[in-house]
């Protein structure tokens, strides 16, 4: 059981409250970074019905518990006792929040990296909220137009830099982890979200894909299966994508739903190479291409 650290969890109930006050959703955290609120439906045995976002009334769904209410946050933290930090929703309302997080542990120079993409496509960072990590990274907050879903993505944009947009979160300043805590840069603490510059949302945003409507064929099951693809966390998409196409290719409609499945990836930031890879493995697995 977590060790409850009641000073940290006050601490951090704090921060998450003044940061809803600026229109921030927020969610406890662990000291893993990781929302302190496990899954309600984690021991349910159907494991390809469509993913609840909350609809249970039950806290537990991540991101989708999100909120700016003060009593809500109590609550949620209530809930969590052993919480020592709160995570930030990007991609909803007011600020529509972007994450740039450019790491330090791949051993490459992210924000080297940053500064040559804005040279080579004419753009200048605004100043901007700046979070410092306990490794020595930095995450820039960014805001973008409602309109516009920004994918979460790793290693994408360039090495080293990830990036948090709808469905993802940031660890909010004041937050306490196994590895320190985060702290708002010196000097950016009272700034807002500053515009994406345009350059930058068009790398951000990957290139339309062409739709492709699930064959009638495969039912609800298919429905399901996609579904339980588009709710993959980072670090389980893979996981899932393949579980998902193994099922298919096994129930004889691999073939119909694999553009399905591969698109429902993309969306949580596998990239398409990956995803075509990971379910042609599953067809090779399961023995029928």
């Amino acid at each position: 059981m977590a060790t409850i650290d009641r000073q940290a969890t006050t601490l951090a109930l704090a921060h998450a409250l003044s940061a809803a006050e600026r229109g921030l959703a927020v969610i406890p955290l662990s000291r893993t970074k990781l929302p302190a609120l496990r899954s309600p439906h984690r021991h349910d045995p159907d494991r390809t019905s469509p993913a609840c976002h909350g609809e249970c009334g039950r806290f537990g769904h991540g991101v989708y518990d999100a909120s700016t209410d003060p009593r809500r946050i109590r609550e949620l933290f209530a809930a969590a006792p052993w919480a020592t930090g709160y995570g930030i929703a990007c991609g909803l309302h007011p600020h529509h929040l972007i994450g740039i997080d450019l790491d330090t542990k791949s051993g490459t120079d992210s924000s080297a990296a940053l500064r040559e993409l804005a040279l080579r496509h004419l753009f200048t960072i605004p100043a901007t909220v700046v979070v410092l990590t306990p490794s020595g990274g930095r995450h820039l907050w960014l805001s973008g137009p409602p309109h516009i879903v920004v994918p979460n993505s790793a290693s994408r944009l360039a090495p080293g830099i990830d990036v948090r947009g709808a469905g993802g979160y940031l660890v909010g300043p004041g937050s306490r982890t196994e590895h320190g805590i985060y702290r708002t840069a010196p000097g950016t603490a009272h700034l807002a979200p500053a515009p994406c510059p345009p350059a930058l949302l068009r790398l951000l945003t990957p290139p339309p894909r062409a739709r492709h409507t699930t064959p009638s064929s495969t039912g609800r099951h298919g429905q399901g299966l996609v579904q339980f693809v588009l709710a993959a966390h980072e670090g389980q998409r893979n996981t899932r994508l393949f579980w998902a196409a193994c099922r298919a290719y096994e129930n004889g409609f691999g073939p119909d739903l694999a553009p399905a499945l591969v698109d429902a990836a993309v969306r949580t930031g596998l990239t398409e190479r990956e995803a075509l890879s990971t379910v042609a493995s599953a067809a090779r697995m399961t023995g029928r291409p």
